[in-house]
């Protein structure tokens, strides 16, 4: 702050107002701080699921049957693409089309990663776009690490998430007939394929026990799946480069990327969220790319969106941290 300058024979403006004029202004000038109710069912769902999933982890991964641990990996693929090449690149950001096997296939794997419906999820991702590390962000990230990782699914969302995220157009997601019936349908199809199908395999198939397999297959595959998609809304935007924009929190992040399928490229996403490949490398650290391009290979996907190379190395040059070209 500037020292006041005694020598100009005015008076400063707050030595000229009343008590409650002075604490008027301070108010207003003080940002609104909103106290967030704790949803008690999630911190205690989350907080069982998470203790769930150590004892299976430690407890219980060396004493089952092999194939439930492979079991438990297919599941987690299938769950990861239903949100990656799911959620994500097709229903969020219409990146590319896909036909209704493909989309099927994607439904029933997102649906068993259990993250809200494809509705749900890709209007909050809509609305972290547009108000992208502001209040209105439903996982902003500018509060820290542990609230953009998991503490925005414990509070109440901010005023301003449903206040100006009413206004983000999600008109056309019902008009998928699969993501219509999914958000109908949503909490007997989310127990089906996330905790029912997954126990059931390995129990009829193979003679594992129920137990082994709930706590293998079902919650911890499921725990894992949560936080990979949770390290791309906190990791992803605190820690890592900025080759694209270093005026933006989203970082490229490739230990990310291992983990959630290819979306840790995110300062490249934030730049360029239409582009399918969320990366400006197509194949590199990016099983959800490949996936897409196999499918398409096959005629189930087409009309995938990409970012021309030289817009892409404008752009760096113009506003990114000088990585892209060490």
């Amino acid at each position: 702050m500037a020292p006041r300058n005694t020598d100009s024979g005015l008076e400063p403006v707050e030595d000229l107002l009343s008590p409650e004029e002075s604490e008027i202004i301070r108010r207003e000038e003080k940002p609104a701080v909103v106290h967030q109710q704790i949803v008690w069912r999630n911190l205690i769902w989350l907080s069982l699921l998470h203790i769930g999933s150590i004892y299976g982890l430690f407890g219980l991964t060396w004493r089952c049957h092999w194939y439930t641990l492979i079991w438990a990996v297919v599941l987690y693929i299938w769950g990861g693409l239903g949100i990656t090449a799911g959620s994500h690149r097709l229903w969020a950001h219409r990146t590319y089309q896909a036909k209704f096997p493909l989309r099927l296939f994607l439904a029933i794997g997102q649906t068993s990663a259990f993250q809200n419906d494809i509705y749900e999820w890709c209007r909050d991702h809509r609305v972290h776009h547009k108000f992208t590390e502001t209040d209105a962000d439903p996982h902003n990230a500018s509060r820290g690490f542990f609230f953009s990782h998991v503490g925005w699914l414990l509070v109440r969302k901010h005023p301003d998430v449903k206040a100006k995220g009413a206004g983000v157009d999600v008109s056309d997601l019902l008009r998928d007939p699969i993501v219509y019936i999914q958000n109908r349908y949503y909490v007997p199809l989310m127990f089906l394929w996330c905790f029912i199908i997954p126990t059931f395999v390995p129990v009829y198939y193979w003679q594992e026990t129920a137990w082994n397999a709930f706590f293998v297959a079902g919650l911890l595959r499921y725990c894992l799946i949560l936080n990979a998609t949770w390290l791309v809304n906190s990791v992803a935007h605190i820690w890592g480069m900025h080759p694209y924009d270093d005026h933006i929190n989203p970082t490229e992040n490739p230990f990310v990327s291992s983990l959630a399928l290819g979306e840790g490229w995110h300062n490249y996403h934030h730049v360029f969220p239409s582009d399918y490949r969320t990366g400006e490398y197509g194949w590199r650290i990016n099983m959800t790319t490949i996936f897409i391009d196999l499918m398409a290979a096959i005629g189930q996907v087409y009309d995938r969106k990409t970012i021309p190379t030289e817009i892409v190395l404008k752009r760096a040059k113009r506003t990114g941290d000088g990585s892209r070209f060490n």
